[in-house]
């Protein structure tokens, strides 16, 4: 079970990043923003992941 969440955080994480690409890429944001931008996502995004497997399991 836990292979399967992983692989599904996987692939959340890798299609938030590609829409985040595209985000950037329509807005023209200036290259030196987009580490920023993307650190942002990403951390955002593993919280959310992280906090949706410990609901799932530990309620």
């Amino acid at each position: 079970m836990v292979f399967f969440i992983i692989l599904f955080a996987v692939f959340i994480l890798y299609s938030m990043n590609s829409m985040t690409d595209a985000l950037c890429e329509r807005r023209e944001i200036p290259a030196e923003k987009q580490p920023q931008v993307f650190r942002t996502i990403n951390i955002l995004m593993t919280i959310l992941l992280t906090s949706t497997y410990v609901k799932i399991f530990f309620t």
